[in-house]
């Protein structure tokens, strides 16, 4: 099965590894992966931000760099729901409609793609020590993803999977409302971070790195001990 990468701009600059241990994971179960290093953003940043005219030129690039019939696999729910549920809008009785029905036909989140494509939910990953769930915003709203990564999860050796309250609540990076609204976000961060210590877990686990980099900050800023993984490293584990 051929698969391409879109690696979103957070992995790209600041979370390579993550990227990495996802093309890792695909090749153990058979995938031929592949990445054009001419992709960039989404032009998701932008759109959020009300730039549509720059966000359609990002995007555009976007869809040429994508014109192609394999599979896209990103590990980031944020970035595939943008493609998925807004460039019908924003290329809408254009040229290019058509290439963008058969992206979006084609895109998928990390884990979505495991679960409901490859029919995998063991990779044969280890990892000891207890861990909680964070449902970030874009792979449950804008994707529909829930318990493909739970499923995930609980075939992981040594792991103890814990549900903890409030899980489907924003973490409150929400982009550029972080910045807009500091206060707020951070004690978004506070409360989700509370609540997976309060649970005992040593690891707090997602599909999105936006909202794990968000959350370090405040568990780093704290001197916490618990540690945020993506799910990409957390099956890469231990194999």
């Amino acid at each position: 099965m051929n698969v391409q990468l879109f690696i979103p701009c957070f992995v790209d600059q600041l979370f390579p590894e993550t990227g990495f241990n996802m093309v890792k994971v695909l090749e153990k179960l058979g995938c031929n992966v592949s990445y054009n290093s001419n992709q960039t953003c989404c032009g998701q940043p932008a759109f959020n931000a009300g730039y549509r005219d720059e966000c359609r030129s990002v995007a555009t690039k976007f869809v040429k760099d994508f014109q192609v019939y394999d599979y896209i696999v990103a590990p980031s729910g944020s970035c595939t729901g943008f493609v998925r549920n807004y460039y019908s809008k924003l290329f809408d009785n254009s040229a290019t409609h058509n290439e963008v029905k058969l992206l979006r036909k084609h895109m998928f989140e990390f884990t979505e793609f495991l679960t409901q494509v490859l029919g995998v939910t063991d990779i044969g990953a280890t990892l000891n020590g207890v861990a909680t769930y964070h449902d970030a915003c874009g792979a449950l709203r804008e994707c529909g993803i829930k318990e493909g990564p739970r499923q995930l999860l609980s075939k992981v050796k040594g792991l103890e999977l814990r549900e903890v309250a409030d899980c489907e609540v924003c973490c409150g990076f929400g982009g550029t409302f972080s910045v807009k609204f500091e206060a707020i976000s951070i004690g978004m961060g506070e409360q989700k971070v509370l609540n997976a210590i309060e649970s005992g877990a040593e690891y707090l686990i997602s599909t999105d790195l936006s909202c794990l980099m968000h959350l370090d900050g405040y568990i780093r800023k704290h001197g916490l001990s618990i540690k945020t993984m993506h799910i990409a490293d957390v099956l890469a584990s231990g194999w």
